[in-house]
């Protein structure tokens, strides 16, 4: 039988889940919304907990709400559209919705000292920019992502903007900057800051060692002198004409790509 009340404690909990994050990290859950971001998981064998579809949802995504269904059998339940409407968080809802794990994939350690690249995100706050980063991320195939201080991974918007990245890519949130910066330097691993300076390092020109680490820094005041500081290097995108700086997203993506290529 559906579930047709909005009052129902399964349903009030997945909007827990969905609106504060405080819930999530009591709960170490988090949900996904949508055929495609729930399919990833699926495919990436994501240890869902529960999920809830609509009628018209098992009926224009069969394959995803039957193999929902074949993973967590009756912990897949259906529900009404007045429900859907609750739990929605998107624009266009499909109906579709699930529950899952916390993913916190530490980078492997081993990596670091053995031809890794790594990624560190500092102060990063918009959800939408830090899902394109783990795309791009993920697209390069770097060994891990480290956020220091940044919005929650866990956030609805960032997950969806990963479009299944957060799957893949090897992350956590669980140490600060200075840590960070103090586990590479253990491992003698240099790291790199991407800095808006003219007197830094250009990129255009600069050959990443095979093991080492950028840092990005917050929208909209980058890195601090004294986080800078702390790293190996200060290295700058050199821009032309008029342009002062790029988005934090864009920015990370053209690191990346000279980071790993």
């Amino acid at each position: 039988m559906a579930i047709v009340s909005r009052d129902n404690p399964k349903i009030k909990m997945y909007t827990r889940l969905r609106d504060k994050k405080q819930t999530r990290a009591d709960e170490g859950l988090f949900v996904l919304e949508g055929a495609r971001i729930i399919s990833d998981a699926l495919k990436e064998n994501v240890p869902l907990k529960s999920a809830f579809y609509t009628a018209s949802a098992a009926e224009r995504y069969p394959d995803t709400v039957s193999a929902l269904i074949s993973k967590i059998g009756g912990a897949a339940e259906e529900i009404s559209e007045e429900v859907s409407q609750k739990l929605c968080d998107t624009s266009a809802p499909q109906g579709i919705y699930a529950v899952a794990p916390r993913l916190d994939k530490t980078p492997p350690l081993d990596k670091i000292v053995d031809g890794g690249k790594f990624l560190i995100l500092n102060s990063l706050q918009d959800p939408g920019n830090v899902g394109t980063i783990l795309r791009a991320a993920d697209a390069v195939g770097i060994s891990g992502v480290y956020l220091c201080d940044s919005c929650d991974i866990y956030n609805p918007k960032l997950v969806r903007s990963t479009m299944g990245s957060l799957f893949r890519v090897p992350l956590t949130d669980r140490l600060g900057y200075r840590d960070v910066i103090a586990l590479f330097k253990a491992s003698g691993i240099p790291v790199y800051a991407s800095v808006v300076d003219k007197t830094a390092e250009s990129l255009r020109g600069f050959a990443f060692p095979e093991s080492c680490a950028a840092v990005i820094g917050n929208e909209g005041n980058g890195l601090s002198n004294e986080d800078a500081a702390l790293c190996d290097g200060r290295i700058t995108i050199k821009m032309s004409g008029t342009i002062e700086s790029l988005n934090a997203a864009a920015a990370a993506a053209i690191f990346l790509w000279e980071l790993c290529k």
